[in-house]
């Protein structure tokens, strides 16, 4: 494919080889880019344009919040955190330009892999959710899902809840074992610090852990409601999995942890410092759980 259909002009051509010149050889690049080695240099003799210096000041911006981001950010992000956030006059396709020209490139999403065991002969609940994921109040609904991590002293097992107001995570429980303790766990530890009112749904799929005795008595015993996504059906419990998509994008797939220990450490971490205070979430208006509650619940 020619470069003609890349960049629009030749300051563009040369701008690029500028940005990537200690990664190639010029000559090489030069041919890529079909422009000469003579064009480059009197392109590099000539004084700076005002848009040139514009844009190597509004790149050292992109670069400042795509690495306090840890690499997770792309253009959206990045653009509502300095024009909207910061206030620093950009467009989204000005940045998007600059960060392919640039090989700034936020990190890629995997497939995630369905880990529910479902054959059980418990009862389970209906599906009261029903893919419904706008909510308009906090400790309203709930969903819950169960996922694992891999660490040279085996596998690591996280079960999290989020409240479908804010997607923010209200509880947390790592075990070595999937037991039916590890969602109790998670479930006992949003009750206490969200303390809901009487009436709030819990949907999950229907693993045996969520359809078991000990799980059913907690919800229960708190007046909650169950619901369950219909069976083989991730879509039905899409919010849970895209939070494990995303931790397992910007997080696990990147580290290669020792210890459990370790791993529960930085889980911990990305979730109450990172994910629940800070990640801007494209359906909050690019805010991060927690602010959005804040502006919601106090405006």
């Amino acid at each position: 494919k020619s470069s003609r259909h890349i960049f629009k002009n030749d300051r563009e051509r040369f701008e690029f080889i500028e940005n990537n010149r200690l990664s190639f050889p010029l000559k090489k690049m030069c041919r890529a880019v079909e422009v000469s080695k003579s064009g480059y240099y009197a392109f590099k003799t000539r004084p700076k344009s005002q848009n040139r210096i514009n844009n190597e000041r509004l790149l050292i911006e992109i670069n400042r919040v795509y690495f306090e981001n840890d690499r997770n950010y792309g253009s959206p992000r990045i653009w509502d955190k300095l024009c909207r956030q910061e206030q620093i006059p950009c467009s989204e396709n000005r940045i998007a330009r600059l960060m392919r020209y640039n090989g700034i490139v936020a990190v890629h999403k995997r497939r995630f892999r369905v880990t529910t065991n479902s054959k059980h002969d418990y009862p389970v609940w209906p599906n009261l959710l029903n893919r419904n994921f706008i909510v308009t109040r906090p400790n309203v609904i709930w969903v819950t899902d169960i996922t694992y991590i891999w660490t040279f002293e085996g596998w690591l097992y996280l079960a999290a809840v989020l409240d479908l107001f804010s997607r923010g995570i209200v509880g947390m429980a790592m075990d070595k074992t999937i037991a039916a303790t590890l969602v109790t766990q998670a479930m006992q530890q949003a009750i206490l610090r969200r303390n809901p009112g009487k009436g709030l749904i819990l949907h999950s799929d229907r693993g045996v852990q969520y359809a078991g005795n000990d799980f059913k008595a907690l919800l229960a015993q708190n007046e909650f409601t169950g619901s369950m996504s219909k069976k083989g059906d991730c879509w039905d419990n899409a919010v849970a999995e895209s939070f494990f998509h995303t931790l397992k994008v910007e997080l696990i797939y990147r580290m290669k942890f020792k210890t459990r220990e370790e791993a529960k450490r930085r889980i911990f971490e990305y979730v109450e410092m990172y994910y629940n205070r800070k990640r801007a979430h494209s359906t909050l208006g690019y805010l991060s759980p927690f602010e959005y509650e804040k502006q919601k619940i106090f405006s």
